[in-house]
């Protein structure tokens, strides 16, 4: 088995058994190849077989040299532990050479997210009238209510809203489903895009019918990249300038939910999150209460009565 082989079977692995999204997928094929290639360069082997010791480590002090970031350097080594872990399992190499690989650690940074009434920016900004805008608003609903991962979001079938009990069930990472609640406002959302938006959308769909909760304007089934086009679209409408992606919405809903009192373990389940540990990073608080709590509480900052 040549190297593209070993690369498309992994490739398969993490689409079909991971559940991985498609860009997760490219960047971990990305970090595979650009290791690779510099197998190739230095003369120094192929993937199973490399002729010089310690080659995690001088793969390490080469990325380095190229003054990547630290961020970027871990989730390159994180790839390919990820990538030779899978070999390992396959039987195809003997060892995971860069299992206990240190790597500089990145500097913490918090996640960013939306603020209330900039929330309701994003929303006055969307054609309520309009079949494209009914849609938009019930993905952006569904995005800041739910919390969902932008491929859990294109993969929603019209059967998993389950407007009874008020729950979505999502079908996320590592097959492992979940259900997270509806509110109202986003339910209202829904109903209208099934009544007034989605069946125009699917009659332009000539070929086939989909079963997927929201379509594109030709009426097939609405990609990642066609998620981040409509939010820049949005977001272009708006008088600010800040950016926008599907999960600094997903962080937004974490943090509102926090911030409203929610519980960490409630948060952590409706995430889907396997570890605690990366829900904390949402513990943090709002800058206006910490402003509160500081004009509250600090004797130099109280009102004299």
């Amino acid at each position: 088995m040549n190297n593209q082989e070993l690369i498309s079977d992994f490739e398969n692995y993490l689409l079909v058994e991971r559940n991985y999204s498609p860009y997760t997928v490219t960047n971990y094929l990305k970090d595979i190849n650009d290791y690779q290639d510099f197998l190739s360069s230095e003369q120094l082997g192929t993937l199973l077989s490399v002729r010089k010791p310690n080659i995690a480590r001088y793969y390490l002090a080469y990325l380095t040299g190229l003054k990547y970031s630290k961020k970027t350097i871990a989730r390159k080594i994180s790839s390919l532990r990820t990538f030779y872990k899978y070999l390992l399992k396959m039987d195809k190499v003997e060892t995971n050479i860069f299992l206990d690989l240190e790597v500089p650690k990145a500097n913490k940074t918090l996640p960013k997210f939306f603020y209330p009434k900039e929330m309701e920016q994003l929303f006055e900004v969307i054609d309520n009238n309009s079949v494209l805008g009914i849609r938009d608003r019930a993905i952006l609903e569904m995005l800041y209510g739910s919390g969902l991962r932008v491929s859990e979001l294109c993969n929603l079938k019209v059967k998993d809203i389950d407007f009874g009990n008020e729950l979505v069930l999502v079908f996320g990472k590592g097959h492992k489903n979940r259900y997270v609640p509806l509110n109202k406002v986003t339910i209202k959302a829904i109903h209208n895009y099934l009544a007034l938006s989605r069946p125009t959308l699917a009659l332009k769909n000539e070929t086939e019918v989909s079963d997927k909760l929201f379509l594109n304007h030709r009426g097939g089934d609405l990609t990642t990249r066609g998620v981040r086009v409509i939010l820049n679209n949005i977001i272009e409408k708006t008088s600010e300038n800040f950016k926008i992606s599907p999960h600094m919405l997903r962080h937004t809903f974490a943090t509102h939910l926090l911030d409203g009192g929610a519980d960490l373990r409630s948060v952590q389940e409706m995430l889907g999150h396997v570890h605690l540990s990366s829900t904390q990073i949402y513990t943090h608080v709002s800058r206006e209460q910490l402003k509160a709590a500081y004009m509250e509480h600090h004797p130099r900052a109280r009102k004299k009565e």
